[in-house]
C-alpha cells in the first residue's frame, strides 16, 4: 500500500499527516522522527480499523463480502 505524508514544520517541531486517511498525524522534532511516527500511526489506525470492522461483522446477522479495490488518480 502506498499513502501520502504530509510534513510541515512549524517552529521548532514537524508535522505530519497522511492525506488519504483522515485521523493519521504526528509529530517529530526532526524530519526522521516525524516520518517514524507517521509509519507507526498510519499502522496503529489500519490495525484498529481492521479490528473494528471483524467487530461489526461477528455482530452482524449477515456476513461481509472483502475484495481488493484499486483507485488510479
Amino acid at each position: 500500500m502506498q499513502f501520502t505524508g504530509v510534513f510541515q514544520k512549524r517552529g521548532s517541531w514537524y508535522v505530519a499527516w497522511v492525506e488519504e486517511i483522515p485521523g493519521v498525524n504526528t509529530q517529530g522534532r526532526t524530519l526522521k522522527e516525524a516520518q517514524e511516527n507517521l509509519k507507526e500511526a498510519l499502522k496503529l489506525v489500519i490495525e484498529a480499523n481492521r479490528e473494528l470492522a471483524s467487530h461489526s461483522e461477528s455482530e452482524s446477522e449477515s456476513p461481509a463480502i472483502r475484495q481488493s479495490i484499486s483507485l488510479e488518480i
